[in-house]
């Protein structure tokens, strides 16, 4: 007799373990602490077996009779319905421990010998603000294109484009990765190229006439905050590094007899070692600077010696604003220049003035397409850039004193 969902529910306890049979292999198993478990029967290649199907009332009759009904269905079609369980609990589980945000680590983790630190800290930032709350628990290989687009345009709406792109293309590698390593099947977000709105170039503001050039070095020499900040502004349009490599640069890496700074490859954005030609005003400017911040700590001689400290402690580098809170000071607003805008000063004028565009761009450091010659022309062009960062200074010393007919140091 087929049961009722009354009967279910009426159902009382034993002593012992009370079985209510339905119709089909089905019944309901009422244990003596009271819970009722439905069951389901059968016989598969003859031999009996017991599936369990799920409590009441979480499961209701009707949904009991469909799951039993569902498994008839696979074991008329030859399947073990208990087996096939037991699989897809195993994928289930297997899925659960390659899920994206842990590969997303383990690519990340891989890519330690070719990132910065400071790029290493900002791809994790990114990943842990915008993509491992929405993707981060799901299977890295179930995630769909949909999904992912889904979480770049929230990121999009609110005006972050350039990140939104940058995270397509890191999502693309976590996937790419996990497809090498056998636990994905492919990269989603390769049919999401063309899907986010382009933004503009990012021009980082600087000046590039001659007479406001001299007066923002006039400027520079006369600023009255600290003697450290003062020092990284006179060296930063004579070296037009990066602003990070300058403010992190440590004395050890320095040899001003060679008039020559060594950058590590580690502290490069490509990862490759960097020698800046010292000229004779910024060696003058390092060996003043020397007095101040060239001296190991008495009790921590072991750790980083920063030409530009921190105002709080000497053991960590001033602070990646200073020098653009210092232009701002002098009253430079963000539309005019910027830390960064040293090095297109320099770009630009440098090219105006006919030296070689190989040496400007192998002193800026710039990317070099083909990896492995990267990695050995660091030092390429080398005696021309000596000459032309000489030139440089030389020409910024002109322009500092206000005379408005200098003429540019060509390239001989």
């Amino acid at each position: 007799m087929a049961l009722t969902d009354l009967a279910c529910r009426t159902a009382k306890t034993q002593e012992k373990p009370l079985k209510l049979n339905d119709e089909r292999g089905l019944m309901l198993l009422v244990t003596p602490k009271g819970s009722k478990w439905w069951r389901f029967r059968y016989k598969f290649q003859g031999k009996e077996q017991m599936l369990s199907l799920g409590v009441y009332p979480d499961v209701s009759l009707k949904e009991a009779r469909a799951r039993r009904d569902e498994a008839r269905t696979l074991i008329a079609d030859g399947v073990n319905p208990s087996v096939k369980r037991k699989v897809e609990k195993l994928e289930r589980a297997e899925a659960n421990a390659n899920s994206f945000e842990l590969w997303a680590k383990q690519w990340m983790e891989a890519q330690t010998r070719v990132w910065t630190q400071r790029h290493a800290e900002r791809v994790l930032r990114d990943f842990e603000r915008d993509i491992f709350p929405a993707i981060g628990t799901r299977p890295v290989s179930e995630v769909e294109p949909k999904e992912l687009l889904r979480v770049l345009k929230q990121i999009e709406e609110r005006g972050a484009l350039v990140t939104a792109k940058r995270l397509r293309q890191c999502c693309g590698a976590v996937f790419r990765f996990a497809v090498a390593h056998g636990v994905a099947k492919y990269d989603p977000s390769s049919v999401l190229v063309g899907a986010l709105r382009s933004a503009r170039p990012e021009h980082h503001a600087t000046i590039t006439d001659p007479v406001a050039i001299g007066e923002l070095l006039r400027a520079i020499s006369a600023y009255n905050g600290t003697f450290v900040a003062r020092s990284a502004l006179k060296l930063a349009p004579l070296l037009f590094v990066r602003t990070g490599e300058l403010r992190e640069a440590q004395w050890s890496e320095f040899d001003l007899e060679a008039a020559e700074w060594r950058i590590p490859a580690e502290r490069m954005k490509m990862r490759a070692p960097h020698i800046v030609p010292l000229s004779k005003q910024a060696i003058a400017i390092l060996q003043e600077l020397r007095h101040f911040t060239g001296k190991p700590m008495p009790l921590k001689p072991h750790l980083p010696l920063y030409l530009f400290p921190s105002e709080r402690t000497r053991e960590r580098p001033m602070s990646n604003n200073t020098i653009l809170a210092a232009l701002r000071r002098m009253g430079y607003a963000a539309g005019e220049m910027t830390g960064h805008g040293f090095r297109s000063m320099a770009s630009t004028l440098l090219n105006e003035q006919g030296w070689n565009r190989d040496a400007i761009e192998r002193q800026l450091a710039h990317g070099e397409r083909d990896k492995v010659r990267a990695a050995y022309n660091y030092a390429e062009h080398l005696p021309e850039r000596r000459r032309m960062m000489q030139a440089w200074a030389d020409y910024l010393d002109q322009l500092a004193t206000g005379n408005r007919k200098v003429v540019a140091l060509h390239a001989s």
